[in-house]
């Protein structure tokens, strides 16, 4: 099994909230809104090129935008390899806070 670092995971889920709306704009939106933290274009580039390589999620060109001059958007997709990957992290992260309580934690500050 390969490890997700915490950005890959927030990424993965990020693309499949976003469904066929994957692209970079509302991934740093989703991002945002979920971790309260400004992300850079480079915070979600380098996760995602490690995702892709990893063969958890695959990307596509999209039409260019109608403006003069416009770009295409890359749009990303899950593979079935990425929501194994999700599953196997949410069952390690539930195995390993079993037993934690937040009273515990509050006694750590």
């Amino acid at each position: 099994m390969k490890i997700l670092s915490r950005a890959e995971e927030l990424l993965l889920l990020a693309i499949w909230r976003l469904k066929t709306e994957a692209y970079c704009v509302p991934l740093l939106s989703e991002a945002k809104k979920y971790t309260g933290k400004n992300w850079s274009l480079s915070d979600v580039y380098r996760p995602l090129g490690r995702l892709e390589e990893k063969g958890y999620i695959t990307s596509y060109l999209g039409n260019p935008t109608p403006e003069r001059g416009g770009k295409s958007k890359r749009y990303y997709q899950i593979t079935p390899e990425g929501y194994k990957a999700l599953k196997e992290v949410k069952q390690i992260e539930t195995m390993m806070w079993s037993g934690l309580t937040e009273e515990a934690l509050d006694t750590l500050s």
